[in-house]
């Protein structure tokens, strides 16, 4: 936390920082922790140096587990008639909390210039799953996407080339086995990739069906694609990894022990999310690489993580001061110390114009791979019954990935189950 309040320190020096806000009030902030590292610290000192700077408002910065558990936590306070001002919240989930009925589009609220200056100068893509029928129900803030990282030693080792990391699916299988080990007894020594089927795996597979020229559902989330041919493809390409090419390990593979399986060196490329990006940085004992997500017949990945809702059922000093706390915590200096201490996706363009975010990326280029990956980034997963249907998915691409399913089985399994799920939606 100090360093990043030092970070914050420094980038706003000398600059204009936000007015000292109008309001007085005592405001509520529930906060989920998806990566590694010390992000729960890096938000408390965020909060607090907004208070520093506006005295008449108190904020309880309270950390409630995964997105699942803040949501969850979310929920239950609301419908007990006590909801939080503020919560980051899994931008997906957005249509279940606008049935609950629980949050407010941040429009209401708003001028046409904070509209077009604020809310418009958000990125497209971080933008798209919680912009519905013209109103913005969330503020991208801990943003990611799915990233590649490699061992580059790894890579020398094998005889491949540092430099250049595998741009397609054909490259992804050929570099895989260059890089997997085994010792005379026929045991792996180092996997050559690890692509997590826990904990998000509709996520990754987002990954594998984006670039294969697919989206998984509708912007209106009401209809779902999973047995498109496409999407078949995609889910028997990912079982092949394993199963044909055994370059890696086989059954489900944990989503929270795949940072610790590349800086442990048991795998050479893994996918996570670029929110790890600082984690892997700071803990990394070989040079590594970031890189975007292969390419089947187009570049493609789904954006990721948390956006600020804004609760209903609160007076209106208190909703103005929790819009102006969002607003000085997405504006670029602030913003820019929160995405270099995370590793998270910096969701403005401003942002990466900063003296602080110019000087950060020129040490560490390899956080510019998600922002470029924007320009192929889609919507993450999102219908109504959200969960239910993700569930659906999950437990349908984890059959096929143990061998209980063909893929298109899987596919066709998932695609009934939810169209049942969705049809009073339609």
């Amino acid at each position: 936390m100090k360093t990043f309040l030092k970070t914050l320190a420094t980038s706003s020096a000398g600059l204009a920082l936000v007015a000292q806000a109008a309001w007085a009030a005592e405001l509520e902030f529930y906060f989920p922790v998806a990566v590694g590292g010390d992000a729960a610290a890096t938000i408390e000192g965020l909060t607090q140096a907004y208070m520093d700077e506006n005295s008449d408002v108190t904020i309880s910065a309270i950390y409630t587990g995964s997105y699942a558990d803040t949501t969850t936590r979310a929920i239950t306070a609301a419908r007990g008639g006590n909801p939080p001002h503020l919560a980051i919240l899994s931008a997906v989930d957005v249509f279940m909390f606008i049935e609950e009925d629980i949050i407010e589009p941040w429009d209401a609220h708003l001028s046409d210039s904070e509209i077009e200056s604020w809310i418009g100068g958000f990125y497209d893509a971080f933008r798209a799953n919680t912009l519905i029928d013209g109103q913005t129900w969330g503020i991208p803030f801990q943003r990611s996407t799915p990233v590649m990282y490699y061992n580059r030693e790894a890579f020398a080792a094998a005889g491949l080339d540092p430099e250049t990391p595998p741009a397609t699916w054909e490259e992804l299988v050929e570099a895989g086995r260059a890089l997997t080990l085994r010792d005379d007894s026929g045991r792996v020594t180092q996997w050559g990739l690890r692509i997590p089927s826990s904990g998000f795996p509709y996520w990754l597979f987002q990954g594998l069906t984006t670039a294969n020229g697919l989206e998984l559902m509708n912007a209106e989330g009401t209809e779902v694609y999973f047995d498109r041919p496409e999407a078949v493809e995609a889910l028997e390409y990912l079982v092949s990894l394993s199963q044909e090419h055994e370059i890696m390990p086989p059954g489900i593979i944990d989503w929270g022990a795949t940072p610790r399986a590349f800086l442990d060196g048991e795998s050479a490329i893994v996918w996570t999310t670029t929110g790890n990006f600082s984690n892997i940085r700071a803990n990394a004992t070989f040079d590594f690489g970031v890189a975007m997500l292969p390419a089947g017949t187009q570049r493609g990945a789904p954006t990721g993580g948390g956006d600020f809702f804004l609760f209903s059922g609160h007076n209106d000093d208190e909703t103005r001061a929790a819009i102006d706390f969002v607003k000085w915590a997405t504006a670029p200096d602030q913003a820019a110390a929160w995405s270099i201490a995370t590793g998270y996706v910096a969701p403005r363009p401003d942002i990466w114009e900063t003296e602080t975010m110019r000087a950060y990326v020129e040490l560490a280029p390899g956080a510019l791979v998600a922002r470029d990956q924007l320009e192929y980034a889609v919507a993450e997963f999102s219908t109504y019954e959200n969960a239910r249907v993700r569930q659906i998915l999950n437990d349908n691409l984890a059959a096929a990935i143990v061998g209980e399913k063909t893929p298109a089985q899987a596919m066709a399994d998932a695609q009934a189950a939810a169209d049942a799920v969705l049809a009073a939606y339609r």
